[in-house]
């Protein structure tokens, strides 16, 4: 079992509240999204792992279980070519819950025309096997988002 925390503080939202269809659609897999508070801050790891994906506006790390969490931050940040992202850690590297992955400024993405909503993803997982999946209220750093069977 693997439980997946907050990367980031801010309002859990829930997938269906994504402006982004692939992702409101749980078509990338199940999961949550988070509606980060506009300060300067690091993006954190989910769960501890090897980080098997990396991009300044997104990255995947896959636990002992083989699960794989994707942390995607803002929606076509993509298109922001990396501007205002700073990576923390490599591809490859082994990463604790909790460490800094990547610096971003959500108010700043906002500012570019983005949004800096963040869907947290568990990769080649059914709905099903996820519990407890907070989909709205404040969350903090570190806190429980949802439960991986």
């Amino acid at each position: 079992m693997t439980t997946v925390t907050s990367p980031l503080a801010g309002r859990a939202i829930g997938l269906a509240a994504v402006p982004d269809p692939v992702f409101a659609g749980a078509m990338v897999g199940p999961g949550t999204a988070i509606d980060p508070v506009r300060e300067p801050g690091d993006a954190v790891a989910p769960v501890g792992g090897t980080v098997v994906s990396m991009h300044p506006h997104a990255f995947v790390v896959i636990d002992e279980h083989g699960h794989g969490v994707l942390v995607h931050l803002g929606i076509d940040t993509v298109q922001l070519n990396g501007a205002g992202f700073e990576l923390l850690v490599s591809k490859g590297d082994s990463v604790k819950q909790g460490q800094p992955v990547i610096r971003w400024d959500p108010a700043a993405v906002e500012a570019a025309g983005k949004s800096p909503i963040c869907p947290i993803v568990a990769l080649e997982a059914s709905p099903e096997q996820l519990s407890a999946v907070q989909e709205s209220g404040e969350v903090a750093v570190g806190d429980d988002l949802f439960t991986w069977k």
